[in-house]
């Protein structure tokens, strides 16, 4: 188990050699702390939940570098590419209909994953060759912290390197649409701009 201090300029080449080699690593997003894993990985993928003490039977949500990277692993209509464009990078999450590509580990064997763009440079960094498991660094139902130092107390060695880059203020959840029916669906309550999000929740898929 490593800390490591980075700011945002920092070169993430090694950390991404460690999630290559199927390794967990805690790391910030334009929301909360999240652990990332290589989602090519099945065992990567096992250790997520294990280390969450997580149910396989609640999915994982997926960090991706961008939307270009995204239409790789989703089926997506102009509609909902024209909400992802003005939505992502963000504080969202969205619910799409997944491909082969996307492990059903990670989606609870349902045709649904959860996607996220953060708006944050290390996260940015870290998906520009391969997309990373976005779930809250915590165990399944604790409360997420907002410092790397209360996040190890729960994790502790099942995660190999923690990213610490200090207090995050807006330690808040991203909001979840559901954009897999007719219309979209708010799920969940996070932080969002609530403009864009009404925008939105008005849009026929």
């Amino acid at each position: 188990m490593t800390v490591l201090n980075y700011n945002d300029g920092d070169n993430l080449k090694n950390i991404v050699d460690i999630l290559r080699e199927g390794k967990l690593v805690v790391y910030p997003t334009d929301t909360i702390y999240g652990i990332a894993a290589d989602i090519n990985n099945v065992q990567a993928i096992r250790n997520v939940f294990h280390a969450k003490k997580r149910s396989f039977d609640k999915a994982i949500s997926v960090c991706f570098h961008d939307i270009q990277q995204l239409e790789n692993y989703v089926s997506i209509n102009d509609k909902i590419k024209e909400i992802l464009e003005k939505s992502l990078p963000g504080p969202y999450t969205f619910l799409l209909n997944k491909n082969t590509k996307i492990n059903p580990l990670l989606t609870a064997k349902t045709s649904i994953v959860g996607v996220r763009i953060p708006d944050n440079v290390i996260s940015y960094e870290l998906t520009r060759e391969f997309p990373v498991t976005s779930t809250s660094a915590n165990i399944s139902d604790f409360p997420t912290s907002d410092n790397i130092t209360e996040i190890q107390k729960q994790l502790g060695g099942n995660i190999d390197v923690y990213m610490d880059v200090g207090i995050l203020k807006n330690n808040i959840p991203s909001t979840i649409i559901d954009l897999t029916g007719d219309k979209a669906i708010l799920v969940r309550k996070g932080m969002a701009d609530e403009k864009l999000l009404d925008e939105i929740l008005k849009i026929n898929l």
